[in-house]
């Protein structure tokens, strides 16, 4: 399978620094552009696109730079103070453009000199020294302030500025995608109602509002060879348990394709959905086919979560943008015997973080479900995980909830589910009354790694609160 392309992320860079010095020391300039050429550099090799605005020595040069990354839409714009310069030089580049905008300072090298320096050369060491008076402009400007110091080959330093690129990548993700919600609400779950408008409001992109006859239209058109092809790809990608009843495998196989179709035919990012159905008739069978399409789908990069949970198919999707995966995931039990937290989801899960070749399992009955067919189960890698959830307030706004764990080994149920046991390095209990109380829904994403910085970045960049639950 080939993962989807997501749209590169759109980094603005802009360098400067004061005019005034660069005849009073002729070998200054020159210097600091060599520095902006490695950063624009660095930031080339980091699988983004860089629109260069070039160096600026002044204000004037500061608005005309302004301009060109306002044009160019940039998902984050970069300021390199090479050495002083003074806000007003960078304030209208963040008050123009509407990007967020990190500062960087990285001088050329740990430390300096002393005894053979001189003013010149000290001045190619000071982008510190206008940071304080960006911090206090920006926030007068009611713009966010945020920055890196360090120097030009600290990994330090550029691991926090790929973090913040990373972030930006998802806010991309979410601004411009377009999120598919077929079907109905599961009757009941009053926590995982989501207004599609405030989805647009507070995070951007677009809701897609799908019927069940939109896939079931597409599944009636799937051809015989395109359902034993798809078939041919599952016993690729899974083992095919004895379970498994061939014809619930080749409906699972034609619903497979037919998702597809719906993705590529709306040009979805992300899918949530559910669909209850009576007595066998065909839009249950439809809504029963489900998971092995959208386990197929959340590994190349479109999220589906199932329970019409749109906010978790979009912690999904931030997940799956950081490389972290994001699975499908609520609670199933505490083991306070081994002090691990017992989680999965039977539904769509991320075949990226299974420990080994995920198993496809039939089911007789779906616990809580109308349908039957085949499922999707692993046991999630071990080592380092994290969870997010998308949570809700009660006037409406999004929080991001997170927490790092460690997935451990131990016995896990054979049920069709994802399932995983989680260290939390605390009392099981105590941990899950912890993140009940966050007021996250009952599902989240788990994904692989420890991610509380990286989601700390995004939910800057998203302008949302992140809470990080620790016991």
């Amino acid at each position: 399978m080939d993962r989807i392309t997501p749209r590169k992320t759109r980094i603005g860079l802009v360098a400067g620094g004061l005019g005034a010095y660069w005849p009073q020391f002729p070998e200054l300039l020159p210097r600091l552009r060599a520095s902006a050429r490695r950063v624009a550099g660095r930031l080339s090799g980091m699988d983004c696109e860089v629109v260069d605005a070039g160096f600026v020595s002044d204000a004037e040069e500061g608005a005309a730079a302004a301009e060109k990354l306002r044009v160019a839409d940039c998902d984050l714009i970069i300021g390199f103070l090479t050495t002083y310069l003074t806000s007003s030089m960078l304030v209208p580049i963040a008050r123009r453009s509407g990007s967020p905008v990190l500062l960087i300072n990285l001088q050329p090298t740990e430390a300096m000199d002393h005894e053979t320096f001189d003013t010149g050369a000290w001045l190619a060491y000071c982008g510190a020294c206008p940071l304080p008076e960006m911090a206090n402009a920006f926030r007068r400007a009611g713009v966010e302030f945020r920055s890196v110091s360090g120097y030009l080959e600290d990994e330090r330093a550029w691991a926090k500025i790929g973090r913040w690129m990373s972030a930006a990548g998802v806010r991309a993700a979410l601004r411009h995608g377009r999120h598919g919600l077929l079907g109905h609400l599961y009757p009941g779950m009053m926590d995982v109602s989501t207004d599609p408008t405030l989805v647009s409001a507070q995070l951007g992109g677009h809701v897609e509002i799908l019927e069940i006859d939109d896939l079931r239209v597409r599944v009636e058109k799937v051809t015989d060879a395109e359902t034993k092809a798809r078939m041919a790809l599952a016993r690729e990608v899974f083992t095919v348990d004895d379970s498994v009843v061939e014809e619930d495998f080749a409906w699972g196989a034609k619903v497979s394709v037919a998702l597809d179709r719906l993705v590529e035919d709306f040009s979805l990012d992300s899918l949530a959905y559910y669909h209850r159905g009576l007595d066998g008739e065909l839009h249950e069978r439809v809504g029963a086919g489900f998971i092995l399409g959208a386990s197929l789908l959340t590994a190349r990069g479109i999220p589906a979560a199932g329970e019409y949970e749109l906010r978790n198919s979009l912690a999904m999707l931030i997940m799956d943008r950081i490389g972290a995966g994001g699975s499908f995931t609520e609670l199933q039990a505490l083991n306070f015997h081994d002090n691990v937290v017992e989680m999965g989801h039977d539904g769509p899960a991320h075949l990226a973080i299974s420990a080994r070749k995920p198993l496809l399992r039939g089911l007789g009955v779906y616990h809580g479900k109308r349908g039957w067919g085949v499922s999707v189960e692993f046991d999630v890698k071990h080592g380092p995980v994290t969870l997010l959830g998308l949570g809700q307030l009660r006037d409406g706004t999004f929080r991001l909830v997170a927490s790092e764990g460690e997935v451990v080994p131990g016995p896990l149920l054979k049920i069709g589910n994802t399932t995983s046991r989680v260290d939390f390095g605390c009392d099981p209990g105590e941990w899950t009354d912890a993140w009940s109380a966050t007021g996250v829904d009952h599902h989240w994403a788990l994904g692989t790694g420890h991610r509380a910085a990286e989601l700390a970045a995004v939910a800057d960049l998203l302008g949302l609160e992140l809470t990080v639950v620790r016991v």
